[in-house]
């Protein structure tokens, strides 16, 4: 149950045999990355549909936004798509929000994972249509990801069990014990979706926060609008995955405790996840405890649930 009081849809588990959906919401994708990443999946035992014209390309998007949307649209109706990956990030995932047919994809509630950019689209799919989405690698990623990064994609789609992450090198910017679902991902795009109908809400979730390539004056730029616009208003904890090509990981540490000043929450960084050499598969929209005594984030349920075939 999420604080709002609405169950949150866990989706069906992902077994060998299932079929994966591929989608291009967003830019558009090197070929030779992207069969690396198909391979990848078909290797863990997965059937892959790819539709014919996900490389189309219109500049820097994959398509126009009517025809990115109606890629996700499409594979959520389809009842013999069991999960649905995305090709890449990159841009213009937040063009095509107001076009995805949320009233039917909250009744096909199945597996959906990216991140990055991808981030706006998993924010709605929580918000809108309340079921657990995943915050993991995507297909042009998959080709080059670390065995560690494969194998927590595996975990989080294709287990019953409950995750626990735990960073490698963790450092506790704020001490505590929270509980909560967590949400969250890419601070940029989240950013950009204040303001809009799809602005995410934050009040008694665990947030998590990753970035690439923003410098430290960017990031403080941003989680000062967000912290004045009353996004972290009632917020439970916080959570920092890579911010990888940012600067010095102590800069934006020192600007993550002091837009936190004020907050009596636990906070903690470290965790591998986002832009960096490994990316863990984060359940978005599932309740979590964050204790920073054990440096740990522990899913109080499986990610995803029952047989998917």
């Amino acid at each position: 149950m999420s604080v709002r009081g609405k169950m949150q849809l866990v989706p069906d588990r992902l077994l060998p045999g299932g079929t994966i959906g591929i989608v291009a919401p967003a830019g558009p994708f090197d070929r030779k990355e992207f069969d690396r990443g198909v391979a990848v999946l078909k290797a863990m035992g997965f059937h892959i549909v790819i539709p014919d014209d996900i490389d189309m390309k219109n500049g820097y998007l994959a398509g126009p936004d009517i025809h990115r949307a109606n890629l996700i649209n499409t594979f959520f109706a389809d009842g013999k798509i069991n999960a649905i990956i995305c090709a890449r990030g990159g841009f213009g995932s937040i063009r095509i929000l107001s076009l995805l047919d949320f009233e039917s994809i909250k009744k096909n509630p199945k597996i959906f994972i990216g991140f990055s950019d991808i981030s706006a689209i998993l924010s709605v799919l929580y918000t809108k249509c309340g079921f657990v989405v995943f915050h993991g690698p995507m297909v042009t990623s998959l080709g080059d990801a670390s065995r560690k990064t494969r194998k927590a994609l595996l975990d989080a789609v294709s287990s019953d069990a409950r995750l626990a992450i735990m960073p490698k090198t963790g450092k506790t910017i704020r001490h505590g014990l929270a509980s909560g679902p967590v949400a969250g991902g890419n601070l940029t795009t989240l950013c950009h979706l204040i303001g809009t109908p799809f602005e995410p809400v934050f009040k008694g979730h665990i947030l998590f926060l990753e970035d690439k390539g923003e410098a430290c004056y960017r990031i403080d730029r941003m989680l000062s609008h967000m912290k004045l616009a009353g996004c972290f208003d009632g917020l439970a904890g916080l959570v920092l995955g890579s911010f990888k090509d940012c600067g010095p990981v102590s800069e934006i540490i020192g600007v993550v405790d002091n837009i936190f000043k004020e907050h009596n929450i636990p906070v903690l960084a470290g965790f591998e996840v986002g832009h960096g050499k490994n990316n863990v598969t984060i359940p978005i929209g599932l309740n979590a405890t964050l204790d920073t005594g054990r440096q740990l984030l522990s899913f109080h349920e499986p990610a995803a649930t029952k047989k998917a075939l």
